[in-house]
């Protein structure tokens, strides 16, 4: 009997919710990161300086990178990325946030006798 093989590829899925105490910091960060990225056109970057200074979510998308999560992990190199963010309204308390919900669902395995 034969082994089907696996895929190389492993879909990591990160989900977080941070909380923004010091948006001016947030700002000042980001503005550093792009004022620092020579790929970023001149056009590009006035548009992108415009987003981060009125959005924390747009912000927070400059200075997260998926790259910094995996670069040092041995053996792995990264085949593709995205990302992305949004304010919300966060309750911690409500089930609507219940972060393992989809896990569950997925993690059950169905055992034929």
């Amino acid at each position: 009997m034969s082994t089907p093989e696996t895929s190389r590829f492993v879909r990591l899925r990160v989900e977080l919710v941070v909380e923004v105490d010091d948006q001016d910091a947030l700002v000042k960060g980001a503005l550093g990161r792009i004022a620092e990225d020579p790929e970023i056109p001149a056009d590009e970057r006035a548009h992108a300086e415009s987003a981060v200074a009125e959005d924390a979510a747009e912000a927070l998308a400059y200075l997260v990178d998926p790259f910094d999560l995996v670069s040092e992990v041995p053996g792995v190199e990264l085949a593709q990325a995205s990302w992305s963010s949004e304010q919300v309204d966060y309750d911690p308390d409500s089930p609507d946030w219940d972060l393992d919900e989809d896990d569950e669902a997925g993690d059950e395995e169905e055992v034929v006798g």
